[in-house]
């Protein structure tokens, strides 16, 4: 286990968190979650030891390895992907050095003989005549092929880099597994790997992430950063998520009875336990939350923001046609002869692991750039929104929030600027700060509200949660659900997805695969499977 005995970390007069006292113990995952910049990395770079707390100690019993996935990803670009995973073991790293270094002795001694026989025992405690094949078994897993097992990271690819890290940091089965953003680059297939990986794993796993879908199907716990301190809360990211709401409501409601307030928490409580998924993790949160009492239940304080699109008019019914259109980048083919038709109230996901491929689509469709060959025709009543996913030139500008606002809106009513910002979480002097230097969840909030003043009916949207926090994903994920005109979207969260998207197209250079149907069924159908290999094979 690790004992995190009154931990405190303060920056100048800057609170980050205090008096933490918390227990990780094994055969748990721990989601640890709170508003942006409240410490969630710095708390793991405290717990591995790597920067050091202003009060109090972290107590991890002796041998007990802990292995970080690490986020440099040019720190190793001088070994090959292998190797890096297996430095991921740094005692059974240095073992295999220190030994390699003394057979090519010359001469070799009786002493070097007999550090070497001592070497090569603990070589095989430490399972190190299975290390290549477990850390080449981890890279395939993880989808990268086996002729680049021996290539070295510099000739990587980012996203293969990133997995690459992953990899070394689930490399040997360590007894405390510390990851931050372990979703990050990972296509579907590899997440649903890491996720069945930490299902499995028997020891401790704290996670970050921004993934609720990940979070749901891997925690066994929430810890959570809040008020300055660090609680623990039993059960998955959707339980603490809507029993603090609940708590909340139920607090506001001073004329309800306890009695009744006991009943509808402990209806609440039953469901989320008989609501299981996988099979250690599913066994482990129903045994523990049907323990659970109202008291253990938090008041949160975080907010979530209320976003909510509506529509000026509606569209006719052939909003979008796609005609043979073809685009290449770089010499790269983006897509070939695609014929896509949307109708009124699709809500599309286009997904598949070329991001650029997905974003060079939006932006053909909104005039940012030319097809190579082919047309497009949006409907004439279509009112569209553009969710970029490059949005910095719309901030280069000494604007206030309110005012960058209000040149996007038919109502300029300073009060109605105001209370649409208020419910975005821009409260008081929020309004009037600058735009060019609002943080990156500051102006994804700006866009989004730039979209739902414009009341348009049809919204293209890419990759909008990146640089949100938890909370506001869930309420762009609750507005876009409520909306009744059409989505064009892409996105990695694989909740939004699932619950959003009507329809799935997989665009491929070799063609697309067009679904109506959830996303949970188009990955889980045999046949869409076949079909995405033969696309992909040899591509």
């Amino acid at each position: 286990m690790i004992t995190v005995n009154n931990v405190s970390l303060q920056y100048g007069q800057r609170k980050l968190f205090s008096g933490v006292n918390i227990v990780f113990s094994p055969g748990n995952c721990y989601g640890l979650i709170g508003a942006n910049g409240s410490g969630k990395s710095t708390f793991l770079k405290i717990l591995s030891g790597e920067i050091e707390s202003t009060t109090g100690e972290v107590i991890v019993p002796p041998l007990k390895r802990i292995s970080v996935l690490k986020q440099d990803q040019f720190a190793f670009d001088e070994y090959t992907a292998l190797t890096t995973v297996i430095m991921g073991h740094k005692r059974l790293y240095d073992i295999t050095i220190e030994k390699d270094a003394l057979y090519a002795k010359t001469p070799f001694t009786d002493a070097d003989g007999m550090r070497v026989s001592d070497l090569e025992h603990e070589f095989g405690e430490l399972d190190g005549w299975n290390a290549e094949s477990g850390a080449g078994k981890l890279l395939s897993d993880l989808g990268i092929e086996e002729a680049f097992h021996g290539v070295q990271m510099k000739q990587l690819e980012a996203g293969q880099k990133v997995r690459v890290l992953l990899a070394q940091a689930l490399f040997g089965n360590p007894d405390i597994l510390l990851l931050d953003e372990p979703t990050n680059h990972l296509d579907v297939e590899s997440a649903m790997w890491l996720e069945e990986f930490l299902c499995n794993f028997e020891n401790i796993a704290i996670v970050v992430s921004h993934d609720r879908h990940f979070l749901d199907n891997v925690c066994t716990h929430i810890a959570d950063i809040d008020y300055g301190k660090i609680k623990i809360y039993p059960g998955n990211y959707s339980f603490w998520s809507e029993s603090t709401q609940l708590a909340a409501r139920q607090r506001s409601e001073q004329n309800k009875k306890i009695e009744e307030q006991r009943k509808e928490l402990k209806e609440f409580i039953a469901r989320f336990a008989n609501n299981a998924s996988k099979s250690r993790q599913a066994t482990s949160r129903k045994k523990i939350l049907e323990k659970l009492t109202i008291d253990d239940i938090g008041q949160s304080s975080r907010k979530y923001p209320y976003i909510n699109f509506e529509q000026e008019r509606e569209a006719g019914n052939d909003l979008l046609d796609i005609d043979g259109i073809t685009k290449s980048v770089d010499g790269q083919v983006m897509f070939s002869n695609l014929h896509i038709t949307v109708h009124k109230g699709d809500k599309v996901a286009f997904v598949g692991p070329n991001d650029l491929a997905k974003t060079t689509l939006f932006q053909i469709l909104m005039g940012e750039l030319q097809p190579d060959s082919g047309s497009f025709k949006w409907g004439f009543s279509t009112k569209r929104a553009y969710y970029p996913k490059d949005y910095t030139v719309y901030f280069d500008r000494e604007l206030s929030v309110m005012d960058w606002l209000r040149q996007y809106s038919s109502n300029t009513d300073q009060e109605f600027i105001r209370g649409f910002l208020g419910r975005m979480l821009f409260s008081g002097e929020e309004s009037l700060k600058p735009v060019n230097v609002l943080s990156g969840g500051e102006k994804v909030k700006c866009m989004l509200s730039r979209m739902m003043v414009a009341q348009p009916n049809a919204l293209v949207l890419d990759e909008p949660t990146n640089h949100l926090d938890l909370e506001a994903i869930t309420a762009l994920n609750r507005g876009l659900e409520r909306f009744k005109g059409t989505i064009l979207f892409s996105s990695h969260d694989h909740q939004l997805v699932s619950t959003v998207a009507t329809r799935i197209i997989e665009i491929t250079p070799r063609g697309c695969i067009d679904r109506h149907m959830s996303f949970d069924d188009y990955l889980a159908n045999e046949q869409i499977k076949e079909q995405r290999h033969q696309l992909y094979a040899g591509a």
